[in-house]
């Protein structure tokens, strides 16, 4: 590991660019790793960001930390690629532990200045590019500045994208894509990804964004004609009823509150999206069942209880209301992702944005894969048992 030790001892610094860890010598647990700057508060991190099937888990480490948790990966993985503004590099391990080292200088050096790889700029939307839909929003200056007091906005917005760009590759080009986005609110989001499909990668994209305010609506709607937007339209409806179209390509909704999420997500399912975007919010559904059973209340769907010696090991958790409602929460979203694949979705929970900017922070991002998980399904009957629940998603796909 001495060649890998000093390629990390070099790369590690305010030039790099990226690394990726790939290649696992197995197929559970940490299946890719993404590393890259970040500036926290004016010192030098490097985020790391592991993969499971399903999961993304992220680490911000000095040069040292990061080294050090870049190593132990190794032990499991096959290949390092990484580049950094003066050269690029590869590492490949055979099976007997041997590594090889390739290291090549850029013919020509990329300029830390250059926007295109320096840290503080290296986003899909950059500051200093003035966006119209942002200047409106009140996110940028006429000059392209961010708003200090939207500085968190624009990030989100950026971290949105890049979920989007991740799944690319499953959306088809030269054909007319649908988007349905409910529950859009001010649309900061749904004008940045008409912006960025449309303009930055040129797909041809028709989005429809839905919500029940009016006044937001005509406002969107007023937007997107001031900039030529034309197939980006906005509507006035309610997510269990809205019926507009018979087939979607991809179905976003951001903090579509309570059983509103699983209403879009039965949506999405029901259209055979592609792809599947969701922030869930206000989760009160679940927290609300557990304590009429855990107080003895209504018979499941076969008539069983919670096993009161079960719930016996939760009252350190179910005594405390806060404690309470944040495990129904997280119970939610692990049944939902549970059932998308179900229904044949690749599924993953995902960090949002960090919890220093809001507790709303998990993300579920699905991709239809096609072929339905009947142990998904197991699983799921077995949680809602355990918990004496059942969400409206399920009564949802049980109603289909």
């Amino acid at each position: 590991m001495e060649e890998i030790l000093k390629l990390l001892t070099d790369i590690l610094n305010k030039d790099l660019i990226r690394i990726v860890v790939s290649g696992p010598r197995e197929k559970e647990g940490i299946l890719k790793v993404k590393v890259r700057p970040i500036e926290k508060k004016d010192a030098l991190l490097f985020q790391l960001e592991a993969f499971t099937k399903t999961q993304a888990f992220h680490e911000n480490l000095d040069a040292s930390g990061a080294k050090e948790r870049i190593l132990s990966y190794m032990e499991n993985f096959r290949q390092i690629q990484a580049e950094t503004v003066q050269e690029t590099a590869s590492v490949l391990v055979s099976k007997r532990g041997k590594a090889t080292v390739k290291r090549k200088r850029r013919a020509q050096q990329v300029c830390a200045a250059d926007p295109a790889h320096d840290r503080k700029k290296r986003s899909i939307i950059e500051e200093g590019v003035t966006v119209p839909f942002l200047r409106d929003l009140g996110v940028m200056t006429e000059e392209g500045k961010i708003v200090r007091a939207k500085m968190d906005k624009f990030r989100q917005i950026n971290r949105f994208l890049e979920f989007i760009e991740d799944i690319l590759p499953q959306m088809e080009k030269g054909r007319e894509l649908t988007i349905i986005d409910f529950g859009c609110g001010k649309s900061y989001l749904t004008f940045a990804m008409y912006y960025y499909l449309c303009e930055l990668k040129g797909y041809d994209i028709r989005i429809i964004g839905l919500d029940l305010k009016e006044e937001v609506i005509a406002h969107c709607a007023s937007l997107a004609e001031k900039y030529g937007y034309e197939k980006l339209t906005f509507l006035k409806g309610d997510i269990a009823d809205y019926d507009g179209v018979e087939h979607a390509d991809m179905v976003v909704t951001l903090h579509a509150c309570d059983t509103a999420t699983d209403y879009a997500l039965a949506k999405a399912v029901g259209w055979d999206a592609k792809v599947i975007l969701s922030v869930p919010c206000c989760q009160h559904e679940l927290n609300g069942q557990m304590g009429k059973n855990c107080a003895g209340g209504r018979d499941g769907e076969n008539g069983e209880r919670p096993s009161l010696k079960a719930w016996e090991y939760l009252v350190p958790v179910m005594d405390y209301g806060l404690l309470k409602e944040r495990f129904a929460a997280l119970a939610t979203d692990g049944l939902r992702a549970k059932y998308l694949e179900s229904m044949g979705y690749e599924t993953q929970v995902l960090e949002f944005i960090d919890m220093e900017h809001t507790p709303k922070n998990i993300l579920l991002r699905a991709v239809n894969k096609g072929k339905k998980d009947k142990k998904a399904l197991e699983e799921i009957k077995r949680c809602e048992q355990f918990l004496g629940v059942m969400p409206t998603l399920g009564r949802l796909f049980q109603d289909r």
